[in-house]
């Protein structure tokens, strides 16, 4: 423990000393260090969200004082006690802060909404059933503007039914009808202020980004990268295999067009020169063909005539089909009318 925090927790009493040293330890056991807003947290949404975060985020809720003398006896947290004010607890994990930010919004639960806070969406009352028997709670939905009647021995919201816009100021009626109907329209959860990880302080507006949109821009140039570096001729260990692959070929490439003699390009070779023989054959007068080169054409010309004869075999048949389609339809009409 530093000086500076010794001397402050000299005349504190044996409990809260020793609960500046757990908490300093837990401070230094984790990477990433977050205060949070916890206001207006009711518990057992709290405790939903602390098990719902077990296992990757440590949720910690001292007293403020005792965290900011334990904070002085980090390195990096020197300036956590700015943010230590009100209703605050304190996170740790060993993420980084984006993905804490991520996980601590991802953990947030519907709450009721109480008489006097601000809707922070529109507040819809869904129709159906409420499951309440006939009685004044009718006339309380009524109020606060839901289609509502009595049907079948129950009460019934008869069409979906807005109560409250985004901003509202809610009143102590709807906030009762709200909890009967136990309809929860307001969203809790641990608020991030901000965080310490490495020495250094991050802001929430600098971790709330879209990931989804950032991991598109690193494949982008990563790839535009790699582009760059096997277009230069700059090998590197995740581009030289390509390189090595796009230099046989293209070597093989030049070969071929040389016509330069190699075992290597032997195959290619000879099924370029047997290809542009058979292109010089066909071309030819068959008068004027090599003699071993005739039957390659002849054999050409049969297949083309072959080929000819079986489209217009398939093209008469499909005429006959569709005559015989046409003869059916019209035996068909004439038995309709007679």
């Amino acid at each position: 423990m530093s000086t500076q925090v010794e001397r402050h927790t000299d005349n504190l009493p044996e409990w809260k000393t020793q609960e500046v040293e757990e908490v300093k330890e837990w401070l230094l056991s984790h990477m990433s260090i977050g205060v949070c807003d916890v206001s207006g947290i009711p518990s057992r949404q709290f405790q939903q969200m602390r098990a719902s975060l077990r296992g990757k985020v440590a949720i910690k809720v001292s007293r403020n004082t005792l965290v900011k003398l334990a904070a002085e006896g980090v390195k990096g947290l020197d300036s956590m006690a700015d943010q230590l004010k009100g209703q605050v607890g304190i996170v740790g994990t060993n993420d980084n802060p984006f993905t804490l930010y991520q996980m601590l919004k991802g953990s947030k639960t519907p709450a009721p909404i109480n008489a006097g806070d601000v809707a922070t969406k529109q507040i819809i009352i869904p129709e159906g059933d409420t499951g309440f028997p006939p009685g004044p709670f009718v006339g309380d939905l009524q109020a606060v503007g839901a289609a509502a009647q009595i049907a079948d021995g129950s009460i019934r919201v008869t069409a979906s039914s807005v109560v409250a816009e985004m901003g509202d100021v809610i009143t102590p009626k709807l906030a009762n009808v709200l909890g009967a109907l136990g309809i929860e329209p307001k969203e809790v959860g641990l608020n991030l202020k901000a965080v310490y990880s490495g020495g250094v302080t991050y802001e929430v507006s600098s971790l709330d980004i879209d990931t989804d949109e950032y991991r598109v821009k690193f494949i982008k140039a990563a790839n535009n990268a790699r582009s760059l570096s096997v277009g230069s001729g700059y090998p590197t260990s995740q581009t030289i295999s390509t390189m090595l692959v796009n230099g046989f070929r293209n070597a093989k490439s030049v070969g071929i067009s040389a016509a330069i003699e190699s075992p290597d390009l032997a195959v290619e070779l000879i099924n370029k020169a047997a290809a542009e023989s058979h292109t010089l054959a066909v071309s030819l007068e068959e008068d004027a063909r090599p003699e071993t080169l005739k039957n390659v054409a002849r054999n050409e010309s049969i297949d083309k005539k072959e080929q000819s004869v079986e489209q217009e075999n398939t093209e008469d048949t499909e005429a006959e089909s569709e005559d015989a389609t046409e003869e059916a339809s019209a035996a068909g009409l004439g038995d309709l009318f007679g």
